[in-house]
């Protein structure tokens, strides 16, 4: 049922997704900024699980890198799409994680397809199975207060929007899912069996959410460079868009 649903709902961006977000002035930069910080982590070589690989857009980047991937995303037509531009991808939702075999140099997990998933515990002990001790677990979530967010929707009188993050029980998303915003301390204790959180930072501190319009390409580019010297900060990164949690496997 939860492979079904997620599936079904990402299903009717598959064809739109890179336009609407991964070819934007703003995706570009927020995915930017988590490639700066992932790129470190992993080596020529090495082969990386990538969990809810949507597109395949960081499959193909980390591939340059001449990084094996394996990606996996509960979308048909997502992985469709990430087949179709050579990326090894499969059927499969993150819940369902305990269903793969293998071993793995690392893993990911980018903009919010773990924002989805119902239990995050069984999810991050299948991890822990699949991911080699001292590899590197990279995973990007929306987290319970973006700055913007709550701005932009304040401004509109937009109440419930302006504060559906804060809800600790989740919000049901406008494309019919219900999404989950854990903050970085409960995170940490769901991968604490097999993993430690060594460092996290904030995506998208002044570059906006992707629903905010009238910025020119130019003053995304300085939010983005103004990103790049605060992000890691404590106080700021905690009101980003995204966070960029930094796991290792013990």
């Amino acid at each position: 049922m939860i492979l079904a649903q997620a599936g079904s709902a990402f299903d009717q961006l598959a064809e739109r997704y890179d336009h609407l977000w991964s070819e934007s002035a703003i995706g570009r930069q927020q995915r930017a900024a988590v490639w700066r910080r992932i790129d470190p982590l992993f080596q020529t070589g090495d082969r990386v699980l990538d969990v809810g690989c949507g597109t395949g857009v960081d499959a193909l980047h980390l591939r340059e890198r001449g990084i094996g991937v394996c990606g996996i995303d509960a979308s048909k037509k997502m992985v469709r799409v990430a087949r179709s531009r050579g990326v090894e991808a499969h059927h499969l939702a993150a819940e369902d994680l305990r269903l793969l075999a293998g071993e793995f140099d690392g893993a990911i997990s980018n903009f919010g397809a773990l924002n989805c998933v119902s239990d995050l515990g069984a999810m991050a002990r299948a991890l822990g199975r699949l991911v080699r001790s001292g590899g590197h677990v990279a995973v990007c979530m929306a987290g319970p207060c973006c700055a913007w967010e709550t701005a932009h929707y304040l401004v509109r009188g937009e109440f419930s929007k302006a504060f559906r993050r804060w809800n600790p029980r989740g919000s049901d998303a406008s494309i019919g899912i219900h999404v989950d915003y854990p903050s970085v301390r409960r995170l940490a204790r769901l991968f604490r069996q097999d993993f430690r959180l060594t460092r996290w930072y904030g995506i998208g501190v002044c570059v906006p959410p992707s629903y905010v319009c009238g910025i020119s390409e130019t003053n995304i580019e300085k939010l983005a460079a103004v990103d790049r010297r605060i992000a890691h900060r404590p106080v700021l990164r905690a009101l980003a868009d995204h966070r960029l949690l930094l796991f290792r496997r013990v």
